[in-house]
């Protein structure tokens, strides 16, 4: 397999390719602990484990990020789930009806923004 990544250690290039099939767009690598971390133990790691699978994985984090109002990195996961079709228009909607209860409305609503800008972005292209 030849590829971009090659000239990596092996949980490095493992750890890149499972962020672009999480993500849905190229990754690069950069210095930093933060980042190795991020790559080679939550990616290459932690998202490779059997038990859940990607969905599942999503649907936490998803209810996580609500919950604390992290409306930057859920910025990443929605449009990922719906780009990979883990997750479709109705579903992405009635997670935020659900989640708007548990969570608090302001956090619902940052993430119903997060969805229906999603949503029509999706259906521009």
């Amino acid at each position: 397999m030849s590829g971009r990544f090659d000239d990596l250690p092996e949980i490095r290039r493992e750890g890149l390719l499972r962020m672009e099939e999480v993500y849905g767009f190229d990754m690069r690598d950069a210095p930093g602990d933060f980042f190795r971390y991020t790559v080679d133990h939550l990616f290459a790691d932690i998202w490779n484990r059997p038990g859940l699978t990607d969905r599942d994985r999503r649907l936490l984090l998803i209810g996580v990020l609500t919950a604390t109002g992290a409306a930057d990195v859920l910025g990443l996961q929605v449009p990922a789930a719906h780009l990979n079709r883990e997750l479709s228009d109705v579903q992405l909607r009635e997670i935020v009806i659900f989640l708007s209860h548990y969570t608090g409305w302001q956090n619902g609503a940052r993430l119903n923004k997060i969805v229906e800008e999603t949503i029509a972005k999706a259906a521009e292209q």
